[in-house]
């Protein structure tokens, strides 16, 4: 009597388990080009505009500047030519080498206030860009994982990303189960009529400017 007890608790016990087991959802996997998603998303369209515009009136001040800039180096050419000038008094010659040098103490802190400039504007692009993509890809992703949990994925893999050796992370995959589409007709089904229909490449910053003052290299 007693083994017949225990033989049936441990055919219970077989069968929790394999009700158990039943009940795990049986793995379906979907993917989708995060990358592909980002960049056609409007709202990047958008920011890559307005950083696109920023950069190019950032440009136009260091043109600004480098034109202030060489216009003090033609200034200081001429005096220091006047310093140099055997025909005119001594006093004269030590009055224009005194100017010279003050227009050359301007050029360079001109050369300082474009590279700065330039920096700042480097890396507030920079960061502006890092913090609306890193808040972008969460709001893809989770629209992502909406659009694969309504069609009945268990896992979603971004084909996309590569790995440490620059090949992606996902070596094939049937088109079938790629819902890059799907969650692209998501992300911009709130696309506004005047937003910018095409991806728009994300700008450098401003190119270094360039006041050079012959035979005298930059100071940082």
């Amino acid at each position: 009597m007693k083994k017949s007890i225990q033989t049936l608790l441990a055919i219970a016990a077989l069968g929790a388990l394999s009700l158990a087991a039943n009940a795990q959802p049986a793995v379906k996997l979907l993917v989708v080009d995060m990358a592909k998603l980002y960049d056609s998303h409007y709202k990047t369209v958008e920011q890559n505009a307005k950083i696109q515009a920023d950069d190019a009136k950032a440009q136009e001040e260091v043109d600004k500047m480098n034109k202030e800039g060489n216009a003090l180096v033609e200034e200081y050419k001429s005096l220091n030519d006047q310093s140099n000038n055997p025909t005119l008094t001594s006093e004269a010659k030590a009055k224009a080498q005194a100017e010279a040098q003050k227009k050359l103490e301007g050029i360079q802190t001109k050369q300082r206030e474009v590279q700065g400039f330039i920096q700042n504007t480097r890396n507030s692009l920079s960061q502006r860009l890092n913090t609306f993509r890193s808040l972008m890809l969460e709001e893809i992703s989770k629209i992502a994982t909406d659009v694969a949990k309504r069609k009945g994925g268990t896992v979603l893999l971004d084909k996309a990303g590569p790995t440490g050796i620059g090949i992606s992370n996902l070596i094939y995959a049937d088109a079938g189960f790629d819902i890059t589409e799907d969650v692209l007709k998501e992300i911009n089904k709130d696309r506004p009529v005047s937003a910018p229909a095409a991806p728009a490449v994300a700008p450098a910053a401003a190119p270094a400017g360039a006041i050079t003052v012959p035979g005298l290299a930059p100071k940082k």
